[in-house]
Protein backbone atom coordinates (compact mmCIF):
# COMPACT_ATOMS: atom_id res chain seq x y z
CA UNK A 1 0.00 0.00 0.00
CA UNK A 2 1.45 3.33 -1.20
CA UNK A 3 1.98 6.31 1.65
CA UNK A 4 -0.58 8.47 -0.26
CA UNK A 5 -3.21 6.13 0.65
CA UNK A 6 -2.48 4.79 3.56
CA UNK A 7 -1.53 8.74 5.09
CA UNK A 8 -2.97 11.00 2.87
CA UNK A 9 -2.64 14.00 5.10
CA UNK A 10 1.28 12.88 5.25
CA UNK A 11 1.30 12.95 1.97
CA UNK A 12 -0.50 16.19 1.03
CA UNK A 13 1.86 17.66 3.38
CA UNK A 14 4.85 16.36 2.02
CA UNK A 15 4.12 17.05 -1.45
CA UNK A 16 3.47 21.09 -0.60
CA UNK A 17 6.82 21.07 1.26
CA UNK A 18 8.09 19.92 -2.44
CA UNK A 19 6.88 22.67 -4.12
CA UNK A 20 9.05 26.20 -4.75
CA UNK A 21 8.03 29.21 -2.33
CA UNK A 22 5.82 30.88 -5.87
CA UNK A 23 3.69 27.88 -6.52
CA UNK A 24 2.59 27.60 -1.83
CA UNK A 25 1.52 31.17 -2.70
CA UNK A 26 -0.82 30.42 -5.42
CA UNK A 27 -2.57 27.21 -3.41
CA UNK A 28 -6.43 27.96 -1.54
CA UNK A 29 -6.23 30.24 2.36
CA UNK A 30 -8.70 28.27 4.79
CA UNK A 31 -12.12 28.69 4.75
CA UNK A 32 -12.22 28.81 8.54
CA UNK A 33 -13.84 31.14 11.17
CA UNK A 34 -11.02 33.94 11.34
CA UNK A 35 -9.67 32.89 7.61
CA UNK A 36 -10.27 33.92 4.05
CA UNK A 37 -12.14 31.55 1.64
CA UNK A 38 -11.31 32.15 -2.23
CA UNK A 39 -14.86 32.31 -4.42
CA UNK A 40 -14.26 31.49 -8.29
CA UNK A 41 -17.02 33.74 -9.92
CA UNK A 42 -16.29 33.03 -13.58
CA UNK A 43 -14.35 34.18 -16.83
CA UNK A 44 -13.04 37.95 -16.66
CA UNK A 45 -14.62 39.05 -20.07
CA UNK A 46 -17.82 40.50 -18.56
CA UNK A 47 -18.05 43.37 -16.46
CA UNK A 48 -16.30 42.30 -12.68
CA UNK A 49 -18.73 41.26 -10.29
CA UNK A 50 -19.93 42.81 -7.19
CA UNK A 51 -20.17 40.23 -3.74
CA UNK A 52 -21.66 41.22 -0.68
CA UNK A 53 -21.25 39.58 2.81
CA UNK A 54 -24.03 41.31 4.35
CA UNK A 55 -23.78 44.54 3.59
CA UNK A 56 -20.17 44.72 3.30
CA UNK A 57 -18.26 44.54 -0.35
CA UNK A 58 -15.93 41.88 -0.87
CA UNK A 59 -13.01 41.87 -2.91
CA UNK A 60 -13.39 40.20 -6.23
CA UNK A 61 -9.98 40.27 -8.56
CA UNK A 62 -8.93 39.22 -11.65
CA UNK A 63 -6.61 36.85 -11.78
CA UNK A 64 -5.65 34.16 -14.43
CA UNK A 65 -8.41 35.09 -16.74
CA UNK A 66 -11.07 34.29 -13.92
CA UNK A 67 -12.97 36.60 -11.10
CA UNK A 68 -12.05 35.59 -7.74
CA UNK A 69 -13.45 36.31 -4.55
CA UNK A 70 -11.91 36.85 -1.13
CA UNK A 71 -14.18 36.72 1.40
CA UNK A 72 -13.00 37.19 4.96
CA UNK A 73 -15.43 34.98 7.74
CA UNK A 74 -15.93 36.21 10.90
CA UNK A 75 -14.46 34.75 13.75
CA UNK A 76 -17.70 33.92 15.49
CA UNK A 77 -19.15 32.40 12.35
CA UNK A 78 -20.28 28.54 13.17
CA UNK A 79 -18.81 25.79 11.32
CA UNK A 80 -22.01 25.24 8.12
CA UNK A 81 -23.27 27.19 5.24
CA UNK A 82 -21.96 31.11 5.06
CA UNK A 83 -24.38 32.58 2.36
CA UNK A 84 -23.16 35.94 0.22
CA UNK A 85 -25.37 37.99 -2.54
CA UNK A 86 -23.81 38.38 -6.20
CA UNK A 87 -25.45 41.54 -7.18
CA UNK A 88 -25.51 45.55 -7.61
CA UNK A 89 -26.64 45.60 -4.09
CA UNK A 90 -26.46 43.50 -0.74
CA UNK A 91 -30.35 42.97 -0.99
CA UNK A 92 -30.10 41.83 -4.50
CA UNK A 93 -28.93 39.15 -6.57
CA UNK A 94 -28.33 35.27 -6.43
CA UNK A 95 -27.10 34.12 -3.36
CA UNK A 96 -23.77 32.39 -3.41
CA UNK A 97 -22.76 29.49 -0.85
CA UNK A 98 -20.02 28.94 1.32
CA UNK A 99 -18.70 26.42 3.10
CA UNK A 100 -17.01 26.93 6.39
CA UNK A 101 -14.87 24.11 8.48
CA UNK A 102 -14.62 24.07 12.20
CA UNK A 103 -11.62 25.75 13.65
CA UNK A 104 -10.40 25.44 17.71
CA UNK A 105 -8.59 28.33 18.55
CA UNK A 106 -6.03 27.75 21.79
CA UNK A 107 -6.36 29.66 25.68
CA UNK A 108 -4.34 32.02 26.72
CA UNK A 109 -4.37 33.43 30.11
CA UNK A 110 -2.27 37.00 30.80
CA UNK A 111 -1.32 38.71 33.96
CA UNK A 112 -1.59 42.76 34.16
CA UNK A 113 -0.63 44.77 36.64
CA UNK A 114 -2.65 47.77 35.90
CA UNK A 115 -5.81 46.65 37.05
CA UNK A 116 -7.15 49.62 35.82
CA UNK A 117 -6.69 48.21 32.19
CA UNK A 118 -9.21 45.18 33.11
CA UNK A 119 -11.65 47.07 35.39
CA UNK A 120 -12.12 50.17 33.60
CA UNK A 121 -13.26 53.54 35.41
CA UNK A 122 -16.82 54.85 33.94
CA UNK A 123 -14.63 57.20 32.04
CA UNK A 124 -12.31 54.73 30.66
CA UNK A 125 -15.56 52.87 29.46
CA UNK A 126 -17.14 55.73 27.80
CA UNK A 127 -13.99 56.50 25.83
CA UNK A 128 -13.52 52.35 24.90
CA UNK A 129 -16.96 52.77 23.59
CA UNK A 130 -16.36 55.93 21.39
CA UNK A 131 -13.19 54.21 20.18
CA UNK A 132 -14.78 51.26 19.33
CA UNK A 133 -17.12 52.82 17.24
CA UNK A 134 -15.08 54.66 15.52
CA UNK A 135 -12.46 51.21 14.79
CA UNK A 136 -15.61 49.48 13.32
CA UNK A 137 -16.28 52.41 11.23
CA UNK A 138 -12.26 52.79 9.57
CA UNK A 139 -13.06 49.06 9.19
CA UNK A 140 -16.11 49.40 7.04
CA UNK A 141 -14.13 51.59 5.02
CA UNK A 142 -14.09 51.06 0.91
CA UNK A 143 -11.94 52.13 -1.76
CA UNK A 144 -12.61 50.92 -5.09
CA UNK A 145 -9.00 49.31 -7.07
CA UNK A 146 -8.65 47.43 -9.92
CA UNK A 147 -6.05 45.55 -8.17
CA UNK A 148 -4.38 44.28 -4.49
CA UNK A 149 -1.14 43.20 -3.85
CA UNK A 150 -1.28 40.29 -1.34
CA UNK A 151 2.00 39.23 -1.89
CA UNK A 152 2.71 40.54 1.90
CA UNK A 153 6.48 41.68 3.18
CA UNK A 154 6.20 40.82 7.66
CA UNK A 155 5.84 44.10 8.95
CA UNK A 156 8.46 43.95 11.72
CA UNK A 157 11.46 41.20 12.63
CA UNK A 158 11.03 39.52 15.73
CA UNK A 159 9.19 36.58 17.42
CA UNK A 160 5.51 35.05 16.41
CA UNK A 161 4.36 35.66 20.28
CA UNK A 162 0.78 35.82 19.90
CA UNK A 163 -1.36 34.32 17.28
CA UNK A 164 -4.86 35.12 16.04
CA UNK A 165 -7.92 33.88 17.08
CA UNK A 166 -6.68 33.03 20.91
CA UNK A 167 -9.31 33.36 23.70
CA UNK A 168 -7.88 35.28 26.19
CA UNK A 169 -8.00 35.90 29.99
CA UNK A 170 -6.81 38.70 31.87
CA UNK A 171 -6.27 38.57 35.08
CA UNK A 172 -8.47 35.69 35.09
CA UNK A 173 -11.88 37.29 33.45
CA UNK A 174 -12.76 36.10 29.49
CA UNK A 175 -12.21 39.28 27.18
CA UNK A 176 -12.35 39.28 23.24
CA UNK A 177 -10.51 36.42 21.37
CA UNK A 178 -7.33 37.84 19.84
CA UNK A 179 -7.51 39.97 16.93
CA UNK A 180 -4.48 39.85 15.11
CA UNK A 181 -1.04 38.02 15.14
CA UNK A 182 1.61 39.78 17.83
CA UNK A 183 5.24 39.90 16.84
CA UNK A 184 7.70 40.51 20.01
CA UNK A 185 10.13 43.17 19.32
CA UNK A 186 12.58 45.45 21.53
CA UNK A 187 11.11 49.20 21.69
CA UNK A 188 12.12 51.05 18.88
CA UNK A 189 12.40 48.49 16.29
CA UNK A 190 11.10 49.68 12.78
CA UNK A 191 7.76 48.75 11.30
CA UNK A 192 6.49 48.68 7.72
CA UNK A 193 3.73 48.73 5.85
CA UNK A 194 2.74 44.79 4.62
CA UNK A 195 1.73 45.98 1.34
CA UNK A 196 1.31 49.53 -0.64
CA UNK A 197 -1.60 51.65 0.26
CA UNK A 198 -3.06 54.95 1.82
CA UNK A 199 -2.85 55.48 5.42
CA UNK A 200 -6.53 55.81 6.69
CA UNK A 201 -6.18 56.76 9.72
CA UNK A 202 -3.20 57.59 12.94
CA UNK A 203 -4.70 57.58 16.12
CA UNK A 204 -3.94 56.71 20.28
CA UNK A 205 -6.72 53.81 21.97
CA UNK A 206 -7.17 52.67 25.26
CA UNK A 207 -6.39 49.57 24.45
CA UNK A 208 -4.59 49.62 21.24
CA UNK A 209 -2.77 52.57 21.93
CA UNK A 210 -0.91 54.61 19.44
CA UNK A 211 -2.28 52.94 15.50
CA UNK A 212 -1.85 53.17 12.21
CA UNK A 213 -4.67 52.02 9.80
CA UNK A 214 -3.68 51.74 6.19
CA UNK A 215 -5.75 50.92 2.91
CA UNK A 216 -4.52 48.99 0.74
CA UNK A 217 -8.02 48.49 -1.74
CA UNK A 218 -10.99 46.79 -1.85
CA UNK A 219 -11.65 46.40 1.88
CA UNK A 220 -8.67 45.22 2.60
CA UNK A 221 -6.54 47.31 5.42
CA UNK A 222 -3.41 46.41 7.34
CA UNK A 223 -3.57 47.80 11.44
CA UNK A 224 -0.24 48.07 13.44
CA UNK A 225 -1.21 48.93 17.58
CA UNK A 226 1.03 49.66 20.69
CA UNK A 227 3.61 51.92 18.18
CA UNK A 228 6.16 54.01 20.00
CA UNK A 229 6.59 56.43 17.51
CA UNK A 230 4.61 57.11 14.38
CA UNK A 231 6.00 58.25 11.04
CA UNK A 232 3.11 58.78 8.61
CA UNK A 233 0.17 60.87 8.73
CA UNK A 234 -3.56 60.52 7.33
CA UNK A 235 -3.93 60.56 3.92
CA UNK A 236 0.01 59.51 2.97
CA UNK A 237 0.72 57.24 0.12
CA UNK A 238 3.34 54.43 0.99
CA UNK A 239 4.90 51.45 -1.35
CA UNK A 240 5.30 48.25 -0.26
CA UNK A 241 7.69 47.99 3.08
CA UNK A 242 7.57 51.66 4.02
CA UNK A 243 8.53 52.44 7.55
CA UNK A 244 5.49 53.57 9.50
CA UNK A 245 6.45 53.99 12.92
CA UNK A 246 8.61 51.92 15.61
CA UNK A 247 7.40 49.15 18.31
CA UNK A 248 6.37 50.05 21.65
CA UNK A 249 4.40 49.28 24.76
CA UNK A 250 1.50 51.77 24.59
CA UNK A 251 -2.02 50.99 25.02
CA UNK A 252 -2.86 48.12 27.33
CA UNK A 253 0.11 46.24 26.46
CA UNK A 254 2.91 43.48 28.71
CA UNK A 255 5.61 44.80 27.14
CA UNK A 256 7.44 46.12 23.58
CA UNK A 257 5.78 44.13 20.35
CA UNK A 258 3.86 44.96 17.27
CA UNK A 259 0.08 44.18 17.23
CA UNK A 260 -0.48 43.37 13.37
CA UNK A 261 -4.20 42.62 12.44
CA UNK A 262 -5.74 42.34 9.10
CA UNK A 263 -9.08 43.60 7.99
CA UNK A 264 -11.28 42.48 4.54
CA UNK A 265 -14.60 43.01 4.25
CA UNK A 266 -15.02 44.92 7.52
CA UNK A 267 -14.15 41.50 9.81
CA UNK A 268 -10.35 40.75 10.98
CA UNK A 269 -8.97 37.79 9.47
CA UNK A 270 -5.89 35.73 10.53
CA UNK A 271 -2.76 38.09 9.46
CA UNK A 272 -0.72 34.58 9.16
CA UNK A 273 -2.69 33.38 6.14
CA UNK A 274 -0.81 36.61 4.24
CA UNK A 275 2.50 35.33 5.07
CA UNK A 276 4.86 32.61 2.66
CA UNK A 277 5.97 30.95 5.98
CA UNK A 278 2.39 29.67 6.15
CA UNK A 279 3.15 27.29 3.56
CA UNK A 280 -0.42 25.86 1.32
CA UNK A 281 -2.45 28.69 3.02
CA UNK A 282 -0.40 31.76 1.53
CA UNK A 283 -2.81 34.28 -0.64
CA UNK A 284 -1.33 35.02 -4.39
CA UNK A 285 -3.48 37.68 -6.32
CA UNK A 286 -1.00 38.60 -9.22
CA UNK A 287 -3.14 38.09 -12.10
Amino acid sequence: MTLRRRFPRLALLLALLCLPPALRAQLHPLAVPGGVARLELGPDTAARPQLWLGDQPVTVLARQGRWQALVGIPLDTPAGTLILRQGPRPDQGSPLALRVEPRQYPVQNLRLKNKGQVELSPENEARVAREHEEIARLKRHWRDTPYVDTDFVRPAAGRLSGRFGVRRFFNGQPRAPHSGLDIAAARGTPVRTVSGGQVLAVADYFFNGRSVFIDHGQGLISLYCHLDGIDVHPGQGLEKGAPIGTVGSTGRSTGPHLHWTMVLNGTNVDPALFLHQSAGTSLDTRP
